[in-house]
């Protein structure tokens, strides 16, 4: 089993900076790979960010540009630096991994708010 905490949310003003972090513990080594989700009060979860286990990554075109998934693979922890935040960013952000012959994994979340 594989154990997220989020942290690093908070409120910020819009075109400011915010980085979250994911501490990954337990099955570490059956993660195949980690991702950042948004859900935004009345809509779906959405895929935001994801790294896979040989560091490839790959991002939904809203947030092209402006933030960056990374990992520090001696701390477990997976890293989203988000800039240029809009307040549509507005959302509580979670962190999830794929885990082999587990499935899914989720944190708690995080709150992000960005006001105008």
């Amino acid at each position: 089993q594989v154990q997220l905490v989020e942290s690093g949310g908070g409120l910020v003003q819009a075109g400011g900076s915010l980085r979250l972090s994911c501490a990954a513990s337990g099955s570490i080594g059956r993660i195949n790979a980690i991702g950042w989700h948004r859900q935004a009060p009345g809509k779906q979860r959405e895929l935001v960010a994801a790294i896979r286990l040989r560091g490839s990554t790959n991002y939904a075109d809203f947030v092209k540009g402006r933030f960056t998934i990374s990992r520090d693979d001696a701390k477990n922890t997976v890293y989203l630096q988000m800039n240029s935040l809009k307040p549509e960013d507005t959302a509580v952000y979670y962190c999830n991994a794929a885990v082999l012959g587990y499935g899914a994994a989720w944190g708690q979340g995080t709150q992000v708010t960005v006001s105008s």
